[in-house]
């Protein structure tokens, strides 16, 4: 996208236009969906936000991928490849409908837990998030037409959130014991 960056106060409305997008996605793609979930700024009650929703779709295995792709194009998604980021297929988004990000995630990817990891840690942590809008302000205000510079300027911040948010479940939850099995990633 080339239009400028714009930051819009939180809009109450976001939550049902995620569900909206959501039903239609999931009526499309049925069981091959593990969990739709509503990721990103305007997933967090109060943030301002770019007015766009992002949707992480989360599969079961990179198998089921064909499939969903398959399954998306008459809604009007057409895939993108990962755009830089391994782990994670974006989508076009279809004409006429809200503006959105979408994008499929195979269930425990770094990407998702990425993603998920920052939204439940902005919704639990209300001073993070008073922080995050005055960053993201600042720079959109610095780099309206420059997105790559604009969302460069926020990676330092993420990741200072994430690994303290690590630090403090490591601190908090007790070692338990290897029983063999793969564990689930939760975190980074």
């Amino acid at each position: 996208m080339n239009a400028p960056v714009e930051i819009a106060a939180y809009d109450p409305c976001w939550p049902g236009i995620f569900t909206e997008l959501r039903d239609q996605i999931t009526s499309a793609l049925g069981p091959l969906a593990h969990a739709i979930e509503h990721v990103g700024s305007t997933a967090i009650p109060g943030l301002a936000a770019k007015p766009i929703i992002d949707i992480d779709v989360v599969i079961s295995s990179p198998a089921d991928l064909p499939a969903v792709i398959t399954k998306l194009r008459p809604l009007g998604y057409h895939p993108e490849g990962d755009l830089g980021v391994p782990g994670r297929e974006a989508f076009t988004t279809p004409p006429g409908t809200p503006p959105h990000h979408l994008y499929v995630c195979v269930a425990g990817s770094a990407p998702l837990e990425r993603h998920l990891a920052l939204r439940d840690l902005l919704r639990a942590r209300p001073d993070l998030t008073r922080a995050y809008a005055a960053l993201k302000r600042s720079l959109a205000d610095q780099y309206r037409n420059d997105r790559t510079a604009y969302t460069d300027g926020k990676t330092a911040f993420i990741e200072q959130a994430l690994a303290a948010a690590a630090a403090s479940q490591s601190q908090a939850d007790p070692p338990q014991a290897f029983d063999g099995q793969a564990e689930r990633c939760h975190g980074l």
